[in-house]
Formats: C-alpha cells, sequence, structure tokens
C-alpha cells in the first residue's frame, strides 16, 4: 500500500438534495456571470437555467448566455465562448451542465484572459505547449450529469477536428470556486444517458485504483464510490425520478473528482479519447463501455494489479471475489443490468481496420496515462484490445 500523496482542492462543494438554492446566498466571485450551458434544450425545458439566472440576480449579479457547448466541446467553440465572454466584459463564468459544459468551462476562463488559441496552450499532440500566463475569470459549477467529476477540478478534454485530436487541458488555478452538486437536477437524464455517465464515473474510479499512483486514501474514496455507483446505477437507469439512486450515483461520480486529484486515470481513457476525437458521434461513456472488459482481461492476464481488481469486485457486490476475474464478471453484470451490455463499436462507424490507427493515437495525445498503466501498455497490446472489443 502506497502511504504517499499530495492533495489540495479549493473548491467550496455544496452536494445533496436542494443545494442548488444555496447558488443565491454564495458571494458571487464577479458582477457579471458568463452562463455556460449546452446547445441542447433540456437546461431551458426544465426549468435549470431559469432558476440559475433568479438566483444569480437575487444575488445581484447581471449575466448573459452562451448556448453552443456540445458533447465532444471543439476548439472552435471554446474560443467562441471566451471571445463572447471578452465582449460582454464577464468577469466570472457558471457553468450549468453535465461534463462537457464544466470542462468547456475550464478553457473558456483560461482564454477569455489569455492571447491566442486554446492549442497554443495545450501540452500534447500537435499543441504548441506555451504557459498560460494570466490567471482565468473564476468559475462557478453547477453539475446536472453524474459522470466526471468535472466540477472538482481545472481541467477539460476538448477536440480539434482538423488534426482528430482529443486532449486534455487546464491547469489548477481554472479550478471552480464553488460547486453544486444537486441530484434533484438530474431526474430527466434520459435511461441511456444516465448509463453512459454513470458508468464514466465509475471508470474514472476504478482506473484510479488500478493506476501505479494509486494510494490509501485514494483507495478508500475509490472503492467507496464503485460500490455507490455499482449498488445504484441499474435503479437510476430504471427510474430516474428514484431520487435516493440519484443521490449515490452523483456521490459516486463527484468523488471521482477527488480520486483523479489523488491518483489519475490509465490509458483507458486515453483509448477512448482517440475513438471519440475520429468518432465525433461517440458518447464518452459508450466508448468506455465499448472498450472495457477487454482493457480489463489485458491486466487480468498480466497478473500487474490482481488485488485491486478482487477488491473492486467485492465493492460491485461480489462478497466471495478471490479472483481477478472476478471484477470482469461483476462489469459484465453491471452492463447487462443497465442496458448497455449490446453496444457496437460498428454502430458508430468504425471499422475493423482501425486498431493501430487509434492505438498510436491514443498514445500521441496522452502518453501519460499509459506511464500511469499498473504494467507496459504498447501501440500492439492496444490495438490488440480495440480488435478484441469489435463488433
Amino acid at each position: 500500500m502506497n502511504m504517499n500523496f499530495n492533495f489540495i482542492n479549493p473548491t467550496k462543494l455544496y452536494f445533496g438534495r436542494g443545494s442548488m438554492d444555496k447558488l443565491s446566498s454564495l458571494p458571487m466571485p464577479g458582477k457579471k456571470a458568463l452562463v455556460l450551458i449546452s446547445n441542447g434544450k433540456s437546461t431551458r425545458k426544465n426549468g435549470y437555467l431559469d432558476r440559475t439566472l433568479q438566483q444569480l440576480n437575487i444575488a445581484g449579479a447581471d449575466s448573459v448566455i452562451f448556448d453552443k457547448i456540445m458533447e465532444n466541446p471543439i476548439r472552435e467553440v471554446i474560443m467562441e465562448g471566451a471571445s463572447f465572454a471578452k465582449e460582454n466584459n464577464c468577469d466570472f463564468i457558471v457553468a450549468l451542465g453535465g461534463g462537457a459544459v464544466i470542462d468547456a468551462s475550464a478553457a473558456i476562463s483560461a482564454m477569455a484572459t489569455n492571447d491566442g488559441d486554446l492549442w497554443d496552450y495545450v501540452s500534447v499532440g500537435t499543441g504548441k505547449g506555451k504557459s498560460l500566463k494570466n490567471k482565468g475569470i473564476p468559475i462557478i459549477a453547477i453539475a446536472t450529469t453524474s459522470g466526471t467529476g468535472s466540477e472538482l477540478n481545472g481541467y477539460g478534454v476538448f477536440s480539434n477536428l482538423e488534426t482528430k485530436e482529443k486532449v486534455g487541458f487546464g491547469n489548477p488555478g481554472l479550478t471552480p470556486v464553488f460547486t453544486i452538486v444537486d441530484p434533484e437536477l438530474m431526474r430527466t437524464i434520459p435511461p441511456k444517458y444516465t448509463a453512459y455517465q454513470g458508468f464514466d464515473a465509475l471508470f474514472h474510479n476504478t482506473e484510479a485504483l488500478m493506476s501505479k499512483n494509486s494510494n490509501v486514501l485514494n483507495e478508500a474514496i475509490a472503492l467507496s464510490a464503485i460500490e455507490n455507483i455499482a449498488k445504484y446505477l441499474p435503479r437510476a437507469v430504471k427510474d430516474g425520478n428514484d431520487i435516493e439512486a440519484r443521490e449515490h450515483v452523483a456521490y459516486g461520480s463527484t468523488m471521482a473528482g477527488f480520486t483523479m486529484h489523488l491518483s489519475s486515470t490509465i490509458a483507458q481513457h486515453s483509448m477512448e479519447h482517440a475513438m471519440s476525437a475520429h468518432h465525433h458521434n461517440l458518447p464518452h461513456g459508450a466508448g468506455l463501455i465499448l472498450i472495457s472488459k477487454a482493457f480489463a482481461e489485458f491486466f487480468i492476464e498480466k497478473h500487474a494489479c490482481d488485488e485491486q481488481f478482487i477488491k473492486m469486485a467485492k465493492a460491485m457486490g461480489v462478497e466471495n471475489a478471490c479472483k481477478a476475474e472476478d471484477f470482469v464478471k461483476a462489469l459484465v453484470k453491471l452492463q447487462e443490468d443497465c442496458g448497455v451490455a449490446d453496444l457496437k463499436m460498428s454502430d458508430f462507424g468504425f471499422l475493423p481496420g482501425e486498431s493501430m490507427e487509434l492505438a498510436k493515437s491514443a498514445r500521441s495525445m496522452e502518453d501519460g496515462h499509459f506511464d500511469a498503466c499498473p504494467c507496459q501498455l504498447t501501440d500492439e497490446d492496444c490495438a490488440k484490445i480495440f480488435e478484441k472489443s469489435y463488433r
């Protein structure tokens, strides 16, 4: 057991039912908010946008709305949002949405105060690797989904359609000052996306536990998160109004914000980022599900972290788990219980011959996640995982 860890998180977290109503009583970090939402209809339709604007008004803050964030945020929209913030003299951001919106808030915050293009500051792939000169504008995050843990960090993942890259970008200084996680805002997520987002949260925690950077605190939080997601996600998928289930899944997702600080995700996320960079219509959680079984089986065959797999299997309800393979059984059962076991790569436009291209793309964009794996994962290994996952 690794007893060494470093941890700092400046975000003040308000978690639980009804926490959205606390927004108006919080000290605003500025006078005019850029309210960031997705390009979908749900935030408006469900009344969450109106509630947010009303709360900001009570708090004495003006606001403008930017509503162009898509599921996999792209470079051009980030730059458009940053320009919109500057043109409207916004001095803070309220990110109202899921992982894509909260991810986007970090990049827009940075580019609202720094010159040039987002890709000037990306440190991997075709990015120029420049350092941010100026501090970004403050962020308040209001999570409306349970998936990413983005509400507790200053990083996000962004796509460059021209270069077919999907890479991480961020800075600790872009971490939200306040975060609200109210499960009441998550009742209306459709079953399919409840499952996709829930598995994204699950894999943040499983990967952090498999990582060679895992430590005593990370393990305790990750196992707690895994247990809550595995137990309650099928209920949330079956009945979105099951507020107890929503609350427990939201807890597991938010805890990923801590586990990723304390450890890191590994190559499963890099591999999926390559997948959705090449096939932009692929939801992130769906991509993770598609490769999850073969990904785990690779490390089981290598006996790279058997003890961790057994601990995760027990957390997922296999009380008598005694071998690493029990984790795969628990994972497959959870996917079956959530109705996502039959997803196919071919349904999202993948072709059998793409495996090596995807493998090399994954490493070029996020080599650090490969370094965190519990044993070596070569491009050839990566390609075989894609091939094994293909249907």
